[in-house]
């Protein structure tokens, strides 16, 4: 069946009449000055890397709003009350969580050290839902080549990296260059006599790969260790 002319305006505003577009932006700003004073109301972190309970709350103002905007029949009052009440209970928990370590823990998880000089943790990369080469990017992003370059690496409770580089004393390391840029790693000289594991990145020392498996993650396989910077 095709569309004729006279199905345009029942396309574009519905069963609503047009007037209701002025209505649509009048709502619209009430909401979004709404949006801002909540955000405001529940801290600076609103406005940075967003914990569990502040995404929470996020996403309830934002559940709240939603509807009201297009709704004719819904109106502004039941949007106003639930963002005040999302606001108050983000507060609560904020200032509960800060006087009760356990309640923060809970809510908001630890700090875990993904890296530890040079060598993966890879229960905490599990736990974290973490693959190898998403944590490798994030290395390479901060300008490393290999893992003897990394003293640790902590992902902290909101899901950002915390770097501490091993500036003085970089040891040997597995390789950060993607396996498919092969001419990139000609170039990363090579440790003598000394392989890292493909897993984790533990080092050993011995005249050629080891044919045993890794003893920090039992792992069979080795590459030359990159030798660390001069």
């Amino acid at each position: 069946m095709l569309l004729s002319a006279t199905d345009l305006p029942r396309l574009l505003m519905g069963d609503t009449p047009w007037s209701f577009l002025l209505e649509v932006i009048i709502r619209m700003t009430v909401l979004y000055l709404v949006l801002l004073t909540g955000l405001r109301l529940m801290g600076k972190r609103m406005a940075g890397q967003l914990s569990r309970t502040e995404q929470a709350a996020l996403v309830s103002l934002a559940a709240a709003v939603g509807l009201p905007i297009l709704s004719p029949d819904r109106g502004l009052l039941a949007p106003l009350v639930i963002a005040a009440v999302v606001v108050l209970l983000q507060r609560l928990v904020v200032h509960w969580a800060a006087r009760r370590p356990r309640v923060e823990h809970a809510l908001q998880a630890n700090v875990i050290t993904l890296v530890a000089d040079g060598v993966l943790h890879l229960a905490a990369m599990e736990h974290a839902v973490l693959s190898h080469e998403r944590l490798y990017a994030q290395l390479r992003g901060k300008s490393l080549e290999h893992l003897g370059q990394v003293r640790r690496l902590y992902m902290e409770a909101n899901g950002t990296f915390s770097l501490v580089e091993e500036e003085e004393n970089p040891r040997p390391g597995l390789s950060l260059v993607p396996g498919w840029d092969v001419e990139f790693r000609r170039l990363q000289p090579a440790a003598a006599g000394q392989f890292a594991c493909c897993s984790c990145g533990w080092v050993a020392q011995a005249p050629q790969a080891p044919a045993t498996a890794c003893p920090t993650c039992g792992v069979a396989k080795w590459e030359p260790a990159v030798a660390a910077s001069e």
